[in-house]
């Protein structure tokens, strides 16, 4: 699936090619795009040996989802899918090293994880986050999922004023009733200071809202990452009507997937 769209600086129109990784090379791609956002950029303690490369056990048994900019050949978004059906392969799911999931086992009909969501920093301005969405919501329908759900991180660089606030933003408009609501294993600590203005939502997280997703609860403490993650759920039945319509109009991405042996 390709398409021109606008950049985020208003400056110039990439054309964004969106596809799920076939092979070993473009799997690394996008590793390789991780440990530069994640550990570069935001400071995650992560081992990325020689190759600077994100991986971890997940990775093999999930879809690699990316967004290619072809001018410059670089892929520069990318997200993983775990399906209910190989998440008893990777020993569950990525969240529940973070949450209690019990939840979910309570959700009628079928779910999948999206995680390690990241996009490179020059890309920032909406439109390679909504091509991702685009190829997320177009696999949820064509495969018939029913939930979807991951953690949507924010920064504690200001020592987790800003974490707080916008946790106070999805308490009072976007919680998610009690009986889908997950427990942290690690609790967000207090904030070292106050907000003096209002934060914005990181792109993923507003994304997530965006399309009628849910808080489920409190945020997780990931210090490896120094952010706090928040465990977020969408009905597929809940989609925002506008959202949908701008996402699942659009064609699915490749259906032939990667295999990943180490």
């Amino acid at each position: 699936m390709s398409a021109m769209i606008e950049a985020g600086d208003g400056t110039r129109a990439a054309r964004f090619e969106l596809s799920f990784a076939t092979t070993r090379e473009e799997i690394l791609e996008t590793q390789k795009l991780r440990y530069r956002v994640f550990a570069q950029e935001m400071g995650a303690q992560i081992d990325g040996g020689a190759e600077g490369i994100d991986h971890d056990q997940f990775d093999r048994y999930c879809r690699h989802l990316m967004v290619r900019d072809t001018l410059t050949g670089q892929v520069i978004a990318c997200t993983r899918i775990l399906t209910d059906d190989m998440a008893p392969n990777a020993g569950g799911f990525y969240s529940a090293g973070e949450f209690d999931l019990s939840m979910i086992d309570s959700l009628p009909g079928r779910v999948m994880e999206i995680g390690r969501t990241c996009v490179d920093a020059e890309y920032r301005g909406g439109a390679a986050i909504a091509t991702l969405w685009q190829g997320i919501a177009s696999y949820i329908t064509s495969h018939g999922y029913d939930y979807l759900f991951g953690c949507a991180s924010i920064g504690l660089e200001d020592g987790g004023a800003s974490a707080h606030a916008i946790l106070g933003t999805l308490r009072e408009k976007y919680m998610a009733p009690e009986r889908q609501q997950v427990r942290p294993f690690i609790p967000l600590p207090a904030a070292d200071a106050r907000v003096t203005e209002k934060p914005k939502m990181p792109p993923l997280l507003k994304a997530y809202v965006n399309l009628g997703a849910k808080a489920c609860g409190e945020a997780y403490w990931d210090r490896d990452f120094n952010c706090a993650d928040v465990f977020m759920l969408l009905n597929v039945s809940d989609l925002n009507p506008r959202y949908a319509r701008h996402f699942l109009g659009k064609s699915a991405p490749s259906e032939q997937p990667a295999v990943l042996n180490a």
